[in-house]
């Protein structure tokens, strides 16, 4: 019997769903939390932008958080970080297609990776964006299919 291998879908995971998942926030929570599940279980290879980092790192540090580290020890052993080069920062800079700078960082750093979507509940933020984004409860239902 013939086999074919697929492989996983990858996906660069917004801070705004990984912040979801790590605070509980509602509504999205637990569709950020199936999203981190399927990345752990290695049904899918999930990327963060390499500023997504200290954006959590501040976030959480002004909540209080315990163990921040170690938190974020785990998230990066789950979440894999992508990297943004000189060229990609002079870049975004540049590119009035988004208003957001911070978004067009989170662009460069999908595209470094090759990732096939962008999860992120600012679905509006990223309408110039070369690489497709979903919601995360679009992304679970894509992933769950």
């Amino acid at each position: 019997m013939e086999r074919h291998w697929m492989r996983n879908m990858v996906l660069l995971i917004d801070v705004n769903v990984l912040l979801d998942f790590l605070m509980r926030r509602e509504p999205n929570y637990l569709y950020a939390k199936k999203i981190v599940d399927f990345c752990y279980d290695e049904k899918a290879d999930g990327y963060m932008a390499f500023h997504s980092i200290s954006i959590i790192w501040y976030t959480l540090r002004k909540k209080r958080v315990e163990n921040l580290r170690h938190t974020l020890w785990d998230l990066c052993k789950v979440i894999k970080v992508s990297g943004a080069e000189n060229e990609d920062v002079l870049d975004a800079l540049l590119n009035e297609n988004f208003p957001d700078f911070e978004d067009c960082l989170q662009e460069k750093c999908a595209e470094n990776v090759g990732v096939d979507y962008i999860v992120t509940e600012n679905i509006k933020d990223f309408k110039t964006s070369s690489i497709p984004a979903v919601t995360s409860a679009e992304m679970v239902g894509m992933l769950t299919k």
